[in-house]
């Protein structure tokens, strides 16, 4: 993704980061200078990187999930935590399965 932007005219720098969400999720001053997060965690969702996302001011979070109830979890704490709910699309990635994946944005309101 960062070479992507890196040739492409106009966009904010970016930063990419592989992290383990559970023993180490990405804490309130790690997060104050970003203006968007996306996250993408296991079927376990992103509990602890949730409970930090709702405690920053960052303006708009991408929640990507393959299990609809840890998805559920996640994003009742960032609504609890102030944010808005804007959309969720279903992506129906794998064919003749009943897997389907979920992307959401949610925004600071």
């Amino acid at each position: 993704m960062a070479r992507a932007a890196a040739g492409t005219q106009g966009l904010k720098p970016i930063e990419t980061q592989s992290r383990d969400l559970f023993r180490r999720p990405f804490v309130p001053a790690e997060l104050k200078r970003f203006n968007a997060v996306v996250f993408d965690p296991p079927r376990q969702g992103a509990e602890a990187q949730a409970r930090m996302l709702a405690e920053c001011a960052v303006p708009t979070v991408v929640a990507v999930s393959c299990n609809p109830a840890t998805f559920a979890r996640d994003a009742r704490i960032l609504v609890d935590g102030g944010y808005r709910l804007m959309r969720v699309t279903p992506v129906d990635q794998f064919l003749y399965s009943a897997h389907v994946e979920l992307v959401a944005r949610f925004s600071r309101t």
